[in-house]
């Protein structure tokens, strides 16, 4: 009999190596090397041929993948239209975050539409399912099935062969042909790999739940995010009620689109209209307040950048920058040092995304820089937007879908806008709305403040 190998595997990169190390040397994490046991390699003989044969690029069916709503608009949006027959979803997030209550909410509505509807949990008993189904008054027409084993869930699947199958969640899976335990790199690959497969050859849509590590990653990433067809993540913060929901990867749509939800005891809500959501605690005779008309793959969205400027009491002044680059925010704060002349050497820079999105587009340079100096020289900038990206000599270049975000802005009932002069050239003249071209940080802060 041969001697069995092992391998030991990073829990956290999913690096491998021969022997036991205290610290990981490709992710530097100390104690997350675990030891697996490799896999026999199948004999020659026991190789199959499978039955597939090539087939010319011309000849490929051109018919449209049918698509079949969640129920939910914001989660289509982000799928790209609803769910794709025989797709696999691999949806990550914080503990708590909501991820089990919006898919049980989910599997809910497309029961209630006719769709026959297995929700896979190793998490919960049937009795916490239950209550939770019953807090969400859903109807209760969903198959549970309270298992671990993969193969009895592959099992479950071919018995009742369901249109949508929720597993909640891939580290509670282990398969029995595997040595390791449940949550390893290898049990969460091999049954990964099982669902995909089972959802090729069936057709039923496969959601999968997956929990993240301490800096945001889904467990074992680089194993099994090419293996879905696409990969969702949730945003926002515990504490809070606000919901973002992105699409990190997507074979079947863009991957620029968000589904925004507000949470509540009674389950996650979808939000129509998120600008006003984000905007409703908004003052605006406050300084360092500026608003950014975004762009989130289709939809506009309005943030509001928040900028606080105090004298430090440091040797070294403090910049922290949460929701936004931090390069970004300390090649502005260089910017306004070198071209405006503001003394920011000696104060301290905090800037923060109000709701608790996250923003690295360039085109928020310019709103950037007008709430550092609306809060250094503590003057409030009011019904006014600014969008832009600003180069290192000052100057404001041109950002993509400016009419868009102005007809947000017009209906949000903003009525003025700073943005670059060389996207006014071909631009429509809009009602409500007065608009500033500007070619320099210098002229959007003389309109502004």
């Amino acid at each position: 009999m041969a001697k069995q190998k092992t391998v030991f595997v990073c829990m956290e990169c999913g690096y491998q190596c021969g022997k036991w190390l205290g610290q990981c040397p490709a992710c530097k994490a100390w104690n997350a090397l675990e030891e697996e046991i490799i896999a026999a390699p199948a004999n020659k003989s026991q190789e199959t041929i499978g039955a597939a044969e090539p087939v010319y690029l011309k000849d490929v069916s051109m018919t449209q993948t049918a698509r079949c709503s969640t129920g939910f608009s914001e989660l289509d949006r982000v799928l790209g239209g609803g769910v794709v027959e025989g797709s696999v979803v691999l949806a990550g997030g914080e503990p708590g975050i909501g991820k089990s209550t919006l898919f049980l909410q989910v599997a809910d509505s497309m029961a209630q539409n006719g769709k026959r509807v297995l929700y896979i949990s190793g998490e919960e008993s049937l009795r916490q399912i239950r209550l939770r189904a019953q807090r969400l008054g859903s109807g209760g027409d969903i198959l549970i099935l309270p298992e671990t084993e993969a193969g009895s869930c592959i099992l479950c699947m071919q018995q009742f062969s369901p249109d949508f199958v929720v597993v909640d969640s891939i580290q509670t899976l282990y398969s029995a042909r595997l040595g390791t335990a449940a949550g390893s790199l290898s049990q969460i690959k091999e049954c990964a790999a099982m669902l995909t497969r089972e959802a090729k050859t069936s057709g039923a849509a496969v959601f999968i739940i997956g929990h993240v590590t301490k800096e945001g990653a889904i467990a074992g990433p680089r194993a099994v995010e090419h293996m879905v067809d696409t990969v969702l993540y949730f945003e926002g913060e515990r504490q809070g009620t606000f919901r973002i929901l992105r699409a990190v990867k997507n074979r079947f749509g863009s991957t620029n689109e968000i589904g925004v939800f507000d949470m509540s005891e009674n389950g996650m809500h979808e939000v129509e209209n998120p600008s006003g959501l984000l905007l409703g605690e908004r003052s605006g005779d406050a300084p360092g307040s500026c608003v950014y008309p975004a762009i989130e793959g289709t939809r506009p969205v309005l943030l509001e950048i928040q900028a606080l400027v105090s004298p430090t009491s440091f040797q070294m002044p403090r910049r922290m920058a949460t929701g936004l680059d931090y390069n970004r925010m300390a090649l502005m704060v260089a910017v306004l040092e070198k071209r405006m002349g503001l003394k920011l050497g000696t104060q301290d820079v905090f800037l923060n995304v109000a709701g608790g999105i996250r923003v690295f587009q360039p085109a928020a340079d310019l709103a950037m820089a007008v709430s550092i100096v609306s809060s250094f020289r503590d003057a409030a900038v009011s019904d006014a937007v600014a969008m832009g990206e600003v180069g290192l000599t000052g100057e404001v270049r041109a950002v993509g879908q400016v009419e868009k975000r102005l007809h947000e802005c017009v209906k949000m009932g903003f009525k003025k806008a700073v943005v670059p002069k060389s996207n006014l050239s071909g631009m429509k003249a809009l009602k409500g709305i007065e608009v500033f071209g500007v070619r320099h940080v210098f002229e959007a802060l003389e309109i502004l403040i």
